[in-house]
């Protein structure tokens, strides 16, 4: 089920508990409310189904770790197979559209590039993330969680990452013949001298190498200018990532756009094939609507990402869309539109 449908949800209790938490997260309501409820669903996820109704007869739910009387309430409905209150409130505040435009182009989407999970400082597990992808109808997700230096993402080590590659397989190998893809992926950040900040025999293993500016945003136009194009230009270079840097809104306040050449930043992207990506995060907005107009009139790819941190913000393509809809893009010109094979073939490291 698309979170556009609403009205319902799959039956049993940890479905009704995830449907909870990724409506939540969909109308950016709090993390740590949110949190509350996939944490009830891992708990009782594993319990027969005969214990959980027991419990709720007996009014004994709040006894297991990880399950309060909010939680417990959405349980006790869904089990006596009533449409829980919370959730009902939930699909009518927030089960819409989030967008008036841009309807026929996120119809055309087949994934995305950029998300995150909680092996840096996204919410949830890499499977929670994948199956929620799988149920907004996705054929492909890209996992690109931090590289080392930015450590206050919990950014991959080349051990974590490479951990984290065969977490991937096993995954898909769950997963095959569903029709869905994770793809290895990382947000690697683009150092001081240009240089991306993780080994290129890991940058090699990947699928998908999307590459932001995270620190020293507020550097001069020369020296940020220089440090992009070094980016740009590495063969490993997939997706430039919200380019700006800006802040619009937000629980961590206002940022203003990053200085920078954007005609030779930009041309250079269309010269090597990198894509620029319009992130669909609300409180980003990156690249400004005139960013996108130059990067289409210079004759650059796009990617539109969701830039996730939790299952219910990959809905935020919608925001992305409307966006690219109102510049007028080709969406042949935006990359995950792309069947998976197309795109991989693009993403691959010229040899």
């Amino acid at each position: 089920m698309t979170a556009e449908q609403g009205g319902g949800y799959p039956h049993g209790p940890v479905a009704a508990l995830r449907r909870v938490a990724f409506l939540m997260e969909r109308g950016r309501e709090e993390t740590r409310r949110v949190q509350a409820f996939r944490k009830a669903a891992a708990t009782i996820l594993p319990l027969p189904d005969d214990e959980v109704a027991e419990r709720v007869e007996a009014g004994t739910l709040t006894e297991l770790a990880g399950i309060g009387p909010s939680t417990a309430a959405v349980i006790e409905s869904a089990v006596r197979g009533e449409t829980p209150d919370r959730l009902a409130r939930l699909e009518r505040e927030y089960a819409g559209p989030l967008t008036e435009g841009g309807r026929e182009l996120r119809a055309a989407l087949r994934g995305d590039l950029h998300s995150h999970s909680d092996w840096s400082d996204g919410g949830s597990p890499i499977e929670e993330m994948a199956f929620t992808a799988i149920e907004l109808g996705h054929e492909y997700l890209v996992l690109t969680d931090h590289s080392p230096r930015l450590t206050v993402a919990n950014g991959l080590s080349v051990a974590r990452l490479t951990k984290q590659l065969g977490v991937v397989d096993a995954i898909n190998e769950h997963l095959d013949g569903t029709g869905f893809t994770l793809l290895k992926g990382i947000e690697v950040d683009i150092l001081d001298d240009g240089g991306l900040d993780q080994t290129d025999e890991m940058l090699g293993r990947l699928d998908m190498r999307v590459a932001s500016v995270h620190s020293k945003l507020r550097q001069d136009s020369e020296g940020m200018t220089r440090r992009m194009l070094g980016a740009v230009r590495n063969p490993f270079t997939n997706v430039l990532g919200h380019c700006t840097g800006r802040m619009v809104m937000g629980s961590r306040g206002t940022r203003p756009s990053s200085e920078f050449d954007a005609k030779a930043v930009f041309g250079a992207c269309a010269e090597h094939g990198v894509a620029v990506e319009i992130n669909s995060r609300p409180e980003r907005r990156d690249p400004p609507s005139t960013l996108i107009a130059l990067a289409r009139d210079i004759g650059c790819l796009f990617s539109i990402d969701s830039d996730s941190h939790a299952p219910g913000q990959l809905d935020f393509l919608d925001y992305g869309c409307e966006r690219a809809e109102a510049a007028g893009l080709d969406p042949d010109r935006i990359v995950n539109t792309w069947p998976r094979d197309r795109l991989l073939a693009w993403s691959a490291p010229a040899t």
